[in-house]
């Protein structure tokens, strides 16, 4: 937006100013010209008053002076004489032509476009019997047009450095007024990113144009409707939680005083599996209250903290356990610290669970292509059984719920990554799970 601004108030001041400045540009060598043909008149008038007097030398001396410049040159034609036949021209444009030779006839001055400049034509009348339209000297002045060589350009890179000191001028504007836009909504958008997070933020100060200033009114009043609402949704969640547990208990005891050990045991894990699942409930209503929408964690200190606690296992099995941790600092991925450490127990629970006790393992931690994380756990079992979709919910090639593999295919796919399994170097099953990085 703040770009977008800035480059229209350029454009438009650009259009501007050069409908404004080509024009007086062009003025402005007219007004030279102009100022140079004044300046003309004033120095036929001064020449008449030398070419009366008839003194040929004088006149030379005097256009000698007159004529340093080189915008405008004076010329004093004489008529053709015994000495001359074909007249004498002193000055730095000597030589007659028709309009010279009509001057002098006709005794008129006259003022003609010559190559972008003018030339002036003044007969000069000598008095006494020299007073005739032959021997009638005619003064000749050229006026050139303005050139780079003259004032003008200096004028014209004066409008040039004010036309770019207005251009610099309109823009800073425009990007003080694009920033009085783009700042508050900018704080606006972080604000926005930091909703969903374990902490509230606390609610943005509205600034900036009256729009800016409802918008970010109206994103204060919904937070907290949000807010509002989650709150509730939490007591809601506490209650139940509160008022389960209370005829759970009772239950318990009840079971407990049955008489007959089978009704005992078979109900109390009927109330066992209740217990559970409604603590899973909870914990997945409350999940967004302790981790935020968009979870993050490390997963090199999760997976290298799990694999050190299921290492002691593997050794009193007198199993061969080995664990690679390939990134050096932490790393940030999609998914919870919880859920990590529910993958890297399902995954090694099934190894010790599925394989015998000399069975190889080897934990591998690489950083993925992309971003984020490859966990890879290989195992010298007997591997997967054939035709079975081990990540299926409720699949299983042994005799277990098959639960496991679809808890890890589903935090893989919800961080962004998948999950895939096949054979491993060691002769059983390769399970590797990718993890997206966390989004920032």
């Amino acid at each position: 937006m703040r770009r977008s601004l800035i480059l229209t108030v350029a454009a438009a001041v650009t259009m501007v100013l050069l409908a404004m400045l080509v024009p007086m540009a062009v003025l402005l060598r007219s007004y030279a010209l102009e100022d140079r043909l004044s300046r003309a008149a004033l120095e036929v008038q001064a020449t008449e008053t030398v070419v009366s007097g008839q003194d040929k030398g004088a006149v030379t001396t005097y256009l000698d002076q007159v004529n340093q410049g080189d915008d405008v040159t004076t010329t004093v034609l004489y008529p053709p004489s015994e000495q001359h036949p074909e007249g004498e021209g002193i000055g730095p444009s000597p030589g007659e032509d028709a309009d010279v030779v009509e001057a002098r006839l006709t005794g008129q001055a006259s003022v003609r476009d010559v190559d972008g400049g003018s030339e002036i034509l003044v007969p000069v009348s000598l008095g006494g019997s020299s007073d005739t339209p032959g021997n009638t000297p005619v003064i000749r002045v050229e006026v050139r047009p303005p050139g780079l060589e003259s004032d003008i350009v200096r004028s014209w890179l004066v409008l040039l450095l004010l036309g770019v000191a207005l251009l610099a001028g309109a823009l800073v504007l425009a990007d003080r007024l694009g920033r009085s836009f783009v700042l508050p909504i900018r704080r606006l958008a972080a604000y926005a990113t930091t909703l969903g997070e374990r902490r509230r933020p606390e609610p943005v100060p509205a600034s900036g144009p009256p729009e800016v200033r409802e918008l970010t009114a109206a994103m204060n009043r919904l937070v907290g409707r949000i807010e509002a609402l989650l709150e509730r949704e939490r007591a809601g969640i506490a209650d139940v939680s509160h008022r389960l547990r209370t005829p759970m208990t009772a239950l318990r005891l009840r079971i407990d005083a049955l008489t007959d050990p089978d009704d005992r045991v078979r109900l109390g894990a009927d109330l066992d599996e209740l217990q559970a699942t409604v603590d899973h409930v909870v914990r997945e209503a409350r999940r967004s209250e302790r981790e935020g929408v968009v979870p993050e964690a490390d997963a090199v200190a999760v997976v290298a903290e799990r694999a050190r606690f299921w290492e002691p296992l593997a050794e009193d099995q007198g199993r061969a356990f080995e664990v690679r941790v390939e990134p050096t600092r932490p790393v940030l991925v999609r998914a919870s610290a919880e859920d990590l450490r529910a993958v890297v127990d399902v995954l090694l629970d099934n190894v010790f669970s599925h394989t015998p006790d000399d069975a190889a393992v080897l934990v591998v931690l690489a950083p993925r292509e992309g971003g984020g994380l490859r966990l890879s756990i290989d195992d010298g079992g007997p591997g997967f059984p054939e035709g079975i979709d081990v990540a299926d919910r409720g699949e299983s090639g042994a005799d277990s719920t098959g639960l496991g593999l679809s808890i890890v295919d589903k935090t893989a796919a919800e961080s962004g990554g998948a999950l895939s399994w096949g054979g491993s170097p060691y002769g059983g099953a390769r399970v590797v799970v990718d993890l997206g990085p966390a989004v920032r």
